[in-house]
């Protein structure tokens, strides 16, 4: 795999992250349901300072010592995990295609990728990822997003996102692999480590084009959440 597919999959490693962000920028604005807005407001300022002096500051010593490439398959090897919350979800809003490009890469990546770490489904075959998770298959039920919720750590939300946590986590196998809640954790801030380290100054980027930062996060999230439920 060439350096620019490299690349693309390193911007694609915060999935609802700051590349939608990015994306999104700029798009016309929706009225956002927030009456949380002061509670709102301090925990996205709380989960500033965890990034800006936790979590970046492990994530550049982790882009020091481990070359692109290593991370990128690190990235690689979690997403392919996530095979199952994927299939499911592509099931249940009856995406049949998707569910089955998504069980081909799950063979390909598993047996021929070593374990994912590498994406032959993509290189040679040109199967996507197809990322669905329960908060869109709600969306495409039909249940409204409910009222705008900014989570400690886990950044925007919302009330039915927040609700579609349990199942998703309940889909990922390292719920299942880990013994106890503090390696669940562990596992899941390295792989977040390893995920910020593949987009350095992405954040800071948007956090000094943004007039007034909270309102950013929470419109562009609503914005992005609803293009992939219609998608």
């Amino acid at each position: 795999m060439d350096g620019s597919d490299t690349r693309v999959e390193a911007e694609q490693a915060t999935d609802g992250g700051f590349v939608d962000l990015e994306d999104e920028f700029g798009a016309p604005q929706q009225e956002v349901n927030d009456p949380f807005a002061g509670y709102n407001r301090a925990m996205t300022g709380f989960n500033d300072w965890v990034f800006l002096w936790l979590l970046n500051p492990v994530a550049k010593g982790w882009r020091a010592v481990v070359p692109e490439g290593g991370r990128t398959a690190v990235f690689r090897f979690f997403k392919n995990l996530l095979y199952p919350l994927r299939l499911v979800n592509n099931l249940l809003q009856a995406k049949l295609g998707g569910a089955v490009e998504e069980t081909g890469r799950f063979a390909v990546n598993s047996t021929i990728g070593i374990l994912g770490l590498f994406d032959p489904a993509q290189a040679w075959f040109g199967w996507e990822a197809h990322d669905e998770d329960f908060g869109q298959t709600l969306g495409v039920w039909g249940v409204g997003s409910g009222p705008h919720i900014v989570l400690p750590f886990l950044g925007p939300s919302n009330l039915r996102d927040t609700f579609a946590l349990a199942p998703d986590w309940s889909l990922d196998p390292i719920t299942y692999y880990a013994k106890g809640y503090p390696q669940q954790i562990g596992i899941w801030t390295f792989k977040s480590v390893n995920a910020t380290s593949l987009d350095i100054g992405g954040y800071e980027s948007l956090k000094k084009d943004a007039v007034d930062f909270y309102p950013f996060l929470r419109d562009v999230y609503e914005q992005n959440r609803k293009k992939k439920i219609e998608e």
